[in-house]
C-alpha cells in the first residue's frame, strides 16, 4: 500500500532528524491535537507542548529497530496526545476520572475520525470568513469571538444603534454561511 510505505518514510525521517518528515508530520497532526485539546479545557500552548511531547515519544520510538508501527501516525500521535493530556488534567484536578480506564471506554479511531472531519470543517470556515471580506469579518469576529455585545458594535463600526449592528451581522452570518456551505458540498 502506498500510504504504508509513504508511514514508513516518514518514520524512518523522524528517526534519521529529516525536517521534511518532521514538518510533514506536524503539519498532518497538529491541528487535531490542538482542536482535541482546546475542546477539552486547553490552550493552544497546552496543546503545542503536549504535542511536542508525542513528537518526542514518536521519536524515540522510531529510533528503535524493533519499533513497528501498527496504525497510522495520527493514530499513534493522537493517542499519545489524548492520553498525556487526559493524565494532566487529572494533575490539575479538572478531570477526575481514572485516566488508565480510559483506553478502554473510548475507541480512538472513532475520535479520530470525528476530530478529522471537525478541522476539515474549521478549514473551510477559515476560508470562508477570510474570503468575507469586511466589515463582515471584522464584525463578526467581534460578536463570536471577541464577545462584544451589539451597543459596542454599533460603537465601533459606526452603526446609529444597535438593531442596526445586530441587522448587519446577520446579514453577515448568511454570507458566511453560504460561503461556507457552497465550499463545504465541493469538498465532499
Amino acid at each position: 500500500m502506498k500510504g504504508d510505505s509513504n508511514e514508513q518514510a516518514l518514520l524512518k525521517g523522524l528517526a534519521n532528524n529529516d525536517s521534511k518528515a518532521i514538518e510533514t508530520i506536524y503539519k498532518d497532526n497538529f491541528t487535531m491535537v490542538q482542536t482535541f485539546i482546546i475542546s477539552n479545557n486547553g490552550s493552544y500552548d497546552e496543546a503545542r507542548d503536549i504535542f511536542q511531547e508525542a513528537m518526542i515519544a514518536l521519536y524515540e520510538k522510531a529510533q528503535t529497530e524493533s519499533f513497528v508501527l501498527t496504525c497510522q501516525i495520527k493514530t499513534y500521535v493522537f493517542s499519545i496526545c489524548r492520553r498525556l493530556w487526559l493524565k494532566r488534567l487529572q494533575q490539575l484536578g479538572r478531570f477526575t476520572q481514572q485516566v488508565d480506564s480510559m483506553e478502554e471506554t473510548v475507541a480512538v479511531e472513532e475520535d479520530l475520525v470525528t476530530h478529522e472531519k471537525r478541522n476539515a470543517e474549521f478549514v473551510i470556515m477559515d476560508r470562508a470568513l477570510n474570503s468575507l471580506g469586511e466589515p463582515c469579518k471584522s464584525l463578526l469576529e467581534g460578536y463570536y469571538l471577541k464577545k462584544m455585545d451589539m451597543a459596542a458594535l454599533a460603537n465601533e463600526f459606526g452603526y446609529t444603534n444597535a438593531d442596526n449592528a445586530k441587522n448587519q451581522k446577520y446579514k453577515c452570518l448568511m454570507r458566511l454561511k453560504k460561503l461556507f456551505f457552497s465550499q463545504y458540498n465541493i469538498g465532499e
